[in-house]
Parts: structure tokens; C-alpha cells; sequence
């Protein structure tokens, strides 16, 4: 049995091929997401993202819990002052924006609250049968601060998430499916290698590529759709000054794989 110590890193990181790998590790408190864990994870995010070598990055969690949200015990006593001169979310939170690689979140168990906004922050989500997502801040008179009010309408729309937020329904992970809130669902025994395989598959692509594509399906939810379009036309054109994408095209033509250099 292993036993958790308060010096425990609050997320572990290891490398499998092109995949940059990191893990909540809060198991005591279901990944409860304190700034000593927001801190570190993001900059774990920016050091996978400015490797050369990682093509995708995998966030996992726990079997019970990917993340049980914002942590309430040091939150408590806080005043308005303190959280908005000290730049709370904001400050260790939004890094994941900055990361340009796509980004997999691989839950199981809990999403709640912060854990279930962590999630929505990533490009894709794989979920286990296990999963449940949620934000009941509404419980606690408070409201999904970390990007849920803004993120979640525009995952499932407006009715689900005013659902959600009022009435802090939980999601199980098919209904999750349904609605549209994850990726792909699988057994709770197959998520690991599931996810895995996703992100080496998606990290064995041109990286440039990787990253206009995702650059221009946030885009969609920034933008009006004409400026959405005229924004994938011009990196579609950019794409012709990419010697990966004369690879991958002469790689058709001549029936076989491609070998992309990420150039």
C-alpha cells in the first residue's frame, strides 16, 4: 500500500514516445485542486509544450476522481480583496490556454466543479463508464468561475448548461456523450490505454498541423462565422509553406507513409 505524504508532488509527469503524461495526484483529497497543484500543472503543460519532442498531452486523474474541484477548506475564509488582488484563477488557471499542442483529459470517477471546468479547458475528452460531471457551486452559493458558465453553453448549449449550473445536476458519462460534453466513452479498464493510443496517434501527426487545426476550431467559438472562415482559409493557404504537408501529399500519391519532421 502506498502511503501519501504531504512532500508528494502534486502532479507526476512522464513521457511515452511523443506523448507528454500528467497526473493529478491529490488522491486524499479526490485531486482537489489547490494553487499548489494549478501551479504546477501549468507548468508542466508549458514545459511539454515548448518540447520540441511531444506531440500531444494526456491530463489522468485518479480511478475515483479526475478532479473533485477548486479546493473549499483553504477557500473559506478568503475576501473579495484577496482573490481579486491576488489574481485568483486567472493567475495559474488560464495556462492552459497558452498551451498550442492539443491537450486530452482521460476521466474517470469525479469532474466536479473545477475538475469538470479542467476538463472543458482541454481539447478532448475521454471519459470512463465511471465518469460524473458536474458544477454545483450553486450549492455553496457560489458559480463556476474557472471558465464553466462560458465554456459549458457552448459545449452542449444553453439549455443543458443553465440545467447544470442551477440546479447542479450530475452527468453520468453517457449522458455526457449525448449531450456532447466528451469526446468518446469506454470502459473504466480501457481508459488508460485508450486514451494513450488517441494521443499517440494524435501526436504522430504534423505538428504544425495539430496546432493550426486546433488554433481554428477554437476559433469557431470565438468568432463570427465569417471571420471564423476567412481565419481557416488563411491557415488552409499557410499549410502550402508546411514541407510536411508536401510529405503527407506526395506520401498519398505514392502510396505510402508519410514522415513527417514537424516542419
Amino acid at each position: 500500500m502506498v502511503t501519501h505524504t504531504m512532500t508528494e508532488p502534486t502532479i507526476l509527469t512522464e513521457t511515452q514516445g511523443r506523448v507528454g503524461l500528467i497526473r493529478l495526484n491529490r488522491p486524499a483529497q479526490l485531486n482537489a485542486l489547490n494553487d499548489e497543484l494549478m501551479d504546477a500543472l501549468g507548468a508542466a503543460l508549458l514545459a511539454f509544450d515548448g518540447n520540441a519532442d511531444i506531440g500531444a498531452i494526456l491530463i489522468t486523474g485518479s480511478d475515483k476522481a479526475f478532479a473533485a474541484g477548486a479546493d473549499i477548506a483553504v477557500m473559506a475564509d478568503w475576501s473579495y480583496m484577496d482573490v481579486y488582488q491576488s489574481g485568483f484563477i486567472t493567475r495559474n488557471w488560464e495556462t492552459i490556454r497558452q498551451v498550442r499542442k492539443p491537450v486530452i483529459a482521460a476521466v474517470a470517477g469525479y469532474a466536479m466543479g473545477g475538475g469538470c471546468e479542467l476538463a472543458l479547458a482541454c481539447d478532448i475528452i475521454v471519459a470512463a463508464e465511471s465518469a460524473q460531471f458536474a458544477l454545483p457551486e450553486i450549492k455553496l452559493a457560489m458559480l463556476p468561475g474557472a471558465g464553466g458558465t462560458q465554456r459549458l453553453p457552448r459545449a452542449v448549449g444553453k439549455a443543458k448548461a443553465m440545467d447544470m449550473c442551477l440546479s447542479a445536476r450530475m452527468l453520468s458519462a453517457q449522458e455526457a456523450d449525448r449531450y456532447g460534453l466528451v469526446s468518446r466513452v469506454v470502459p473504466d479498464a480501457e481508459l488508460p490505454s485508450t486514451a494513450l493510443k488517441l494521443a499517440t496517434q494524435i501526436a504522430g501527426y504534423s505538428l504544425p498541423a495539430l496546432m493550426a487545426i486546433k488554433e481554428s476550431v477554437n476559433r469557431a467559438h470565438e468568432s463570427a462565422l465569417s471571420e471564423g472562415i476567412l481565419f481557416e482559409r488563411r491557415e488552409l493557404h499557410a499549410r502550402f509553406a508546411s514541407e510536411d504537408a508536401h510529405e503527407g501529399m506526395h506520401a498519398f500519391l505514392d502510396k505510402r507513409k508519410p514522415v513527417f519532421q514537424h516542419r
